[in-house]
C-alpha cells in the first residue's frame, strides 16, 4: 500500500508542475484521493463486497467530484489532473501511465450489458471535457483533444480531435505532450477548403461571363 502511495506521489510530481510538496498533494489533490479510494473499493468489489465498495466510491465522488465505479480496472501511475466531473464506468479498463483532465467521461452508449465501456492502452492522455464512449479500444500513446467525442477505436500513436473524433495524426513521439495550441482543426480546415473552392468557382464564372460578346438591340452580334 505504501509503495502504491509513493508511486502515485511520484506520478503527480512528474505530471503536474504546480505540485510543490507531498503535504500539498495529500491535502489538496482530489485526483490523488480518488485513485486511492478506488484502489480500496476495487479490492472490495472483486471480493464480493459490492455494496460496501459502491458506498466508498460514492463517498469519494462526494468528496472529490470524481466518479470511478469500483468495477473499473485502473493501471499503475494513473493521474487525474484537477478532476472535477470525471466519470469512469464499471467495465472501463485504463492502462498504465494514463492522464485524464477534468470533465472526462469513459462511458457507455446505451443499456447493453457486459463490456460496454472503453479500454485505454498505456500512456493515453485525454483532454478536458472529452468523452470516450462505448466498448472501444484506444491504443497506446494516444492523445485525445479537449472536448472531443470518441466513438470508434483509435490505433496506437494517434491524435484525435473533434466531434465526432477524427484522427489528425497517426504517429508521434511517445513523450510528446498534448499541446492544444498545436493541434490541427479539421472543421476549420474543411471550412477553409470550402471557402477556397467557392472563390475559385466565382472567379471562373466571372471569366466565362467576360468572354461573352455583347449583343446589339436588334439581336445580331456586333
Amino acid at each position: 500500500m505504501f509503495g502504491t502511495i509513493r508511486e502515485q506521489l511520484d506520478t503527480i510530481f512528474r505530471e503536474d508542475p504546480a505540485a510543490k510538496g507531498i503535504f500539498e498533494i495529500v491535502l489538496c489533490y482530489p485526483g490523488f484521493h480518488a485513485v486511492l479510494f478506488h484502489r480500496l473499493a476495487h479490492k472490495l468489489y472483486n471480493g464480493g463486497f459490492t455494496t460496501l465498495a459502491r458506498s466508498i466510491s460514492q463517498f469519494s465522488r462526494w468528496m472529490t467530484g470524481i466518479e470511478i465505479h469500483p468495477g473499473a480496472q485502473i493501471g499503475r501511475r494513473f493521474f487525474i489532473d484537477h478532476g472535477m466531473g470525471v466519470v469512469i464506468g464499471e467495465t472501463a479498463i485504463v492502462g498504465d501511465d494514463c492522464l485524464l483532465y477534468q470533465g472526462v467521461t469513459l462511458g457507455g452508449t446505451g443499456k447493453e450489458r457486459g463490456k460496454r465501456h472503453p479500454t485505454l492502452g498505456n500512456r493515453v492522455i485525454i483532454g478536458s471535457g472529452a468523452k470516450v464512449l462505448g466498448n472501444i479500444t484506444v491504443g497506446d500513446d494516444v492523445r485525445i483533444g479537449a472536448g472531443s467525442v470518441v466513438l470508434k477505436p483509435v490505433p496506437d500513436h494517434s491524435t484525435v480531435v473533434g466531434i465526432p473524433g477524427r484522427i489528425v495524426r497517426s504517429r508521434m513521439d511517445n513523450e510528446e505532450a498534448l499541446e492544444h495550441a498545436k493541434l490541427p482543426d479539421p472543421e476549420g480546415q474543411a471550412i477553409d477548403q470550402l471557402t477556397q473552392r467557392v472563390e475559385q468557382l466565382e472567379t471562373l464564372v466571372r471569366e466565362l461571363a467576360g468572354r461573352q460578346e455583347p449583343a446589339t438591340p436588334g439581336g445580331s452580334k456586333a
